[in-house]
């Protein structure tokens, strides 16, 4: 039996997927044009060149909300990007959507954070204020377009543009690092909607999960969010006998599968009431199509506040916020104040390129470990450097 094309998988997708979806032959291409490759589609290397970049490998040691060294089974940006994209394959095969491309816009959404989750990207943002501040997403745009170093012929990982957009989240103008970028109207693809959306059932979820693996959240401080209680009091009655943590693992499980099957749900009916027939259809969308019900979208907004006031803002997380903070300020100051102590190739970005921004892409870059090893050689008389 002969190997499947590219092209047969093309016309798979033309038949099966759903004439809004984002189609590999219809794709608005790359920034520096190649020869397609002749068994895989253009989405299907996009996700894979992003799964080997060191970008995507430095997620490991990068933090969620729980610090690498707290426990081995919190989760880091590794596993959340993995729980975002398989939310996201799950969703887009639903709407018949392009699973690929959701896929690999997931696994890249967040290669761009610092060190020390979203207490570093703050501090990364105050510290880069005169020269444009700092954002993740403009920083994975960043990463997969010029910073990533693994082709002879172009800088970056030179995706294709449907990816690009889904990375930035931003909907009409995608302005690429060194003036270059490129230009849509409208709404993003339906992919990329699910992209962002997946990324929050993701997060919500699983750190409820490891906010009350931790004891920074109870399960009598999470009665008071409607949608938990519902699920849990259901749970608790059909398992009597089952031990707490199963009855917990139970209920975030159902609740997942509450917010996806609501959002399928709704977006197929919103696609119906403005009677979405192609991509351009979605573009020309007065809102973006992928969502909830109103019902389930105020009841999740509650465990977002929840989970704000009573995880984020937690003391245990503010304490190692603070200390970020310092870190990431010193390493700052340490490196503006005296270039030559960066390893030799940031050293030679920065004589060459903007110094502040070389600077920060190299910190920005950082996993949490790095950053503390490096804190330590730097300041501590003691150890080596």
């Amino acid at each position: 039996m002969p190997l499947q094309t590219r092209q047969e998988l093309e016309a798979i997708e033309e038949k099966n997927l759903a004439p809004y979806a984002s189609l590999n032959s219809r794709s608005m291409g790359r920034e520096y044009p190649q020869e397609e490759h002749p068994y895989r589609t253009r989405f299907q290397r996009d996700r894979d060149r992003i799964v080997h970049s060191k970008a995507f490998r430095r997620l490991e040691y990068k933090t969620q909300v729980f610090v690498n060294h707290e426990g081995d089974h919190y989760r880091t940006r590794l596993t959340h990007s993995l729980e975002v994209a398989q939310i996201s394959r799950s969703i887009a095969r639903m709407l018949r959507l392009n699973e690929d491309l959701a896929e690999g816009i997931c696994l890249a959404h967040d290669l761009g954070h610092p060190p020390f989750g979203h207490s570093g990207q703050d501090v990364m943002n105050e510290l880069m204020k005169d020269k444009g501040g700092f954002e993740h997403n403009r920083q994975s745009l960043r990463i997969v377009t010029v910073l990533e170093d693994r082709y002879p012929n172009y800088p970056g990982l030179n995706l294709s543009f449907e990816v690009l957009e889904g990375i930035s989240k931003h909907f009409t103008d995608y302005d690429l690092p060194d003036g270059r970028g490129f230009h849509r109207e409208g709404q993003p693809s339906l992919e990329a909607q699910i992209a962002n959306l997946s990324d929050e059932i993701a997060y919500n979820n699983h750190d409820l999960d490891d906010g009350l693996r931790s004891g920074m959240i109870t399960l009598d401080q999470l009665r008071e969010v409607e949608v938990w209680q519902e699920l849990f009091e259901l749970v608790d009655a059909e398992l009597p006998e089952a031990r707490l943590k199963l009855k917990v693992h139970e209920t975030i499980r159902r609740l997942i599968n509450r917010l996806v099957t609501d959002l399928v749900e709704h977006t197929m009916a919103s696609i119906e009431n403005l009677r979405v027939k192609d991509i351009d259809d979605v573009r020309k969308a007065p809102r973006q199509l992928v969502g909830y019900s109103e019902a389930l979208r105020v009841k999740n907004a509650d465990l977002k506040k929840f989970l704000f006031k009573n995880l984020y803002r937690h003391y245990r997380v503010e304490r190692m916020a603070d200390k970020a903070e310092r870190i990431l300020r010193d390493l700052f100051r340490a490196y503006t104040h005296n270039p030559k102590i960066l390893p030799p190739w940031v050293f030679e970005r920065a004589g060459s390129d903007d110094p502040m921004r070389a600077i920060c892409d190299y910190v920005a870059g950082m996993t949490d470990r790095f950053a503390l090893d490096e804190h330590e050689k730097l300041f501590d008389p003691h150890a080596r450097v």
